[in-house]
């Protein structure tokens, strides 16, 4: 079976979607082979970096770094994407007819297969390992099969790795067919290269009106499949064989039940110059086992020839790269932008917590080159001090201004640079925090350098918010906003979203509208003051300005919910929250109990480390994913009473071909009493006394981020119930997994997956015993492919079912599930 590395020259990890793959497997040492692991070593430790494994040839120095004759240049650098995929291809069973699903070639053995293939025509070779078919000026040609495949419930499918250059022709086609009885009659997958569009056709008399066209993505369309079921045909692209996207779906037609149907893989052009086009892969399932990235390219010698021996880490190198977070808050403003569907970015964010004693503040957004905010004297006297009281909970300080008067003391002033001021053409969003018991004076302001263009939002005398604005010089116009007196000595979080043209006050939206305006050549920013008046006196902190299409407020205002951390958010909700902190857009949720979470407190920690509290809290598993640059995260519940009818497969155990399978039976997982414990809560001690009195004491601890005493306590329970007295398990399940016919199943199992092991010797506690999977180190080589099991006893994950035959015995399965 065909292994398939690619290489993501030149694409960039944050965005996976936009990566085109380029085929290296002919470089690969298949002898060496390629090894990946991937998961825990047991159920009790915490997820590692996935990491794979590989030689590559390098006797052309392609591979060389730094080389500017390499056919890679310049993108042979560290942190290149990589991904291995195992393809699987199907082979016939039975006599003729056969369903196309049985259709497979991997294009591997130079020579046209004569059985599969053999009405080929026009000069069809094979070459590197693909079907090569020539596209002549006039004439046609193509693999071509016999008349003895079906299609009725199958699915024909290839990988188009070649395409036709248009090379001066009105038509260079190169396109994917299943042929009926009638000519002309047929459907199919079409590229013409002079147009750049693939066609999903369903052709009669060779045209098809209604055909489906796209404009051609390397990245989307590199795979093509046809498939047949429940009474409609359905055409499918995808960009690395396993992820499909529907792009057209039709009433099956007639003939296609009754038919013997033909495979082409044919071209043809009107004129111009001619070339070829390729296909791989016919039939082939693809099974992903990594994607990650290189991490260095190391050239080495022996004698002439030359080899790179590489090492690639999945996503979790990514984001243990990630800085240590700012608070919840600071992170909420940071990142809140990925959540608009609409074109909206942090323009500028000034959180103000710098330490005391300094005398300006910095931009973190990093878009422009803004200038700081410079403490500016106004008249004599009053002070601004940073590092002092900032937004509660948050661990982050802000400034405190004390001024003489309204217009003595100090202020924060910062000229925004052009880059700022040409794109401040959007409609901005404003967020402040700030805490006074002082009305009539300035939260913040900007202007343009001739005064024509003015916002400014300020406490009138009653402590209500205004808005002060023109766009076409002064005076300004006053909008008295309806947000009551916020001159209160209460920290307060504003947000101001122009677009929307509404104000939000601690997360409500305030009631009525205000006037829509222009923001243009904004060039000067005033926080605590404008123009050297209505200096404020209180405390500010987290200015920042998003600009964009909007409407943003919204989703700005959810940011005020940070002020305790996102305290009772379910653990799914916080997992996706920090993933989208590291600038992950999603991450895949697996399982349905997710307790509620606690604050995680200030920043300074990373986000693998905010992750992992979340992962051990609720008993849960956080990895990558193997099939995309992602993130997983299951809970609990999903390893709930493993039965039959979820396994992965079953093995017998001679089929093991092995003789390392051990069971193990000692205290390495041993704990019969907890010392719990939440922060601002209970610390709480949970035991099992039978096992205590029967093998001593057993100690662990845990520290949870639980929002309840009582939920903290179910996890210490849960921890004791199922650890008291551990049985024998097996550890390690080596399999030799090619050889296998349940094959496919064993290349879907992935971490948290069950098997059962039957048959076992008969020194064994029982005949069979059901495992799960918690990684694997696997070996894959010129048709061999080897897989080590790490996995742990199945049945401690046994919950009570009342009533239930199995799962329901008192005083054997009566584990209360948490």
């Amino acid at each position: 079976m065909p292994v398939l590395v690619e290489a993501g020259w030149g694409g960039l990890v944050q965005y996976p979607w936009s990566i085109t793959w380029k085929d290296i497997t002919p470089r690969v040492d298949m002898v060496q082979g390629i090894t990946i692991t991937r998961g825990a070593s047991d159920e009790l430790s915490e997820t590692q970096p996935g990491t794979c494994s590989m030689t590559l040839d390098n006797l052309d120095g392609w591979l060389t770094p730094g080389n500017p004759a390499s056919g890679y240049a310049p993108f042979v650098r560290r942190n290149a994407p990589i991904r291995v995929s195992q393809a699987v291809i199907p082979t016939r069973v039975g006599a003729a007819p056969w369903p196309l699903a049985q259709l497979g070639d991997d294009f591997d053995d130079g020579r046209i297969d004569p059985v599969l293939w053999p009405n080929s025509y026009g000069g069809a070779t094979e070459v590197g390992g693909r079907a090569r078919v020539p596209c002549t000026p006039g004439q046609y040609a193509a693999y071509q099969t016999a008349r003895q495949w079906t299609l009725t419930g199958s699915q024909l499918t290839v990988k188009l790795v070649t395409l036709p250059g248009a090379n001066g022709s009105s038509e260079a086609l190169a396109s994917t067919m299943i042929n009926s009885l009638t000519p002309g009659t047929r459907i199919g997958w079409s590229y013409n290269a002079a147009t750049g569009q693939l066609r999903a056709v369903s052709e009669v008399g060779y045209f098809d009106g209604a055909a489906t066209a796209l404009p051609y993505s390397g990245i989307d369309h590199l795979w093509l499949r046809i498939r047949q079921t429940g009474g409609f045909v359905i055409w499918e692209t995808s960009g690395d064989g396993w992820a499909w996207t529907v792009r057209r779906t039709l009433a099956t037609p007639a003939w296609v039940a009754t038919d013997l149907v033909q495979v082409e893989l044919v071209t043809s052009r009107t004129g111009g110059t001619g070339d070829y086009a390729e296909w791989d892969l016919a039939g082939a399932m693809v099974y992903p086992r990594f994607w990650g990235v290189v991490n260095e390219w190391p050239v080495s010698w022996s004698g002439l020839t030359s080899s790179v021996s590489i090492t690639a880490t999945d996503l979790f190198k990514w984001l243990n790269k990630q800085p240590a977070l700012r608070s919840m808050l600071g992170m909420e403003v940071l990142t809140r932008e990925t959540l608009s569907g609409d074109y909206t970015y942090l323009g500028a964010y000034f959180p103000l917590s710098e330490a005391a004693g300094s005398t300006a503040a910095g931009d973190v957004a990093g878009r422009f080159a803004l200038g700081a905010l410079a403490l500016t004297q106004v008249g004599s006297g009053g002070s601004l001090e940073f590092g002092t009281d900032g937004v509660p909970e948050t661990g982050e300080t802000g400034v405190t201004m004390t001024p003489a008067s309204a217009s003595a003391g100090k202020y924060l002033v910062a000229d925004m640079g052009p880059g700022f001021a040409a794109d401040s053409i959007w409609l901005p969003q404003y967020q402040v925090w700030f805490r006074t018991s002082t009305p009539s004076r300035v939260l913040l302001g900007l202007h343009d350098p001739g005064l024509d263009h003015q916002t400014v939002l300020a406490l009138n005398g009653s402590g209500v918010l205004v808005v002060e604005s023109t766009e076409t010089g002064p005076p300004v116009s006053v909008t008295t906003t309806a947000t009551g007196n916020l001159a209160d000595g209460q920290w307060h979080h504003l947000v101001y979203d122009q677009s929307a043209k509404r104000i939000y006050v601690d997360g409500a939206a305030v009631g009525g509208m205000l006037a829509a305006w222009s923001a243009t050549d904004y060039s000067t920013l005033y926080v605590g003051g404008y123009r050297g008046g209505r200096i404020f006196d209180g405390q500010i902190a987290h200015v920042s300005i998003h600009l964009g299409t909007g409407p943003f407020g919204p989703l700005y205002a959810a940011t005020y919910d940070a002020i305790n951390g996102f305290a009772g958010e379910p653990a799914d909700w916080r997992v996706e929250r920090l993933a989208r902190y590291a600038g992950l857009s999603s991450v895949t949720i697996h399982g349905t109990t997710h307790d509620a979470m606690a604050s995680q407190g200030p920043g300074g920690s990373s986000v693998v480390a905010r992750l992992r509290e979340v992962e051990s809290t609720e008993s849960g598993k956080l990895y990558a994913e193997r099939d995309y640059y992602g993130l997983a995260y299951q809970s609990r519940d999903l390893r709930f009473n493993p039965d039959a009818a979820g396994e992965a497969f079953t093995i017998q155990y001679a089929d093991l071909e092995t003789g390392s399978v051990e069971l193990s039976d000692d205290d390495q997982k041993m704990c019969n009493q907890v010392e719990a414990s939440r922060p601002g809560g209970a610390t709480q001690t949970v035991q099992a006394s039978e096992s205590i009195l029967a093998f001593g004491v057993y100690p662990d601890s845990m520290n949870l981020i639980k929002t309840t005493d009582l939920s903290v306590l179910d996890a210490a329970m849960w921890r004791v119930m199922r650890y008291a007295n551990p049985l024998p398990e097996l550890r390690e399940v080596p399999i030799k997994a090619m050889s296998m016919p349940q094959y496919l199943d064993i290349l879907d199992a992935d971490i948290s997956s069950y098997f059962t092991v039957y048959d076992l010797p008969a020194q064994a506690l029982a005949t069979e015993l059901r495992v799960t999977v918690e990684g694997y180190t696997e070996t894959l080589k010129e048709q061999e492919h080897d897989i080590q099991f790490r996995t742990s006893e199945s049945s401690r994950d046994s919950v009570w079912v009342l009533g239930d035959p199995v799962y329901g015995v008192l005083g054997v399965t009566t584990r209360l599930a948490y």
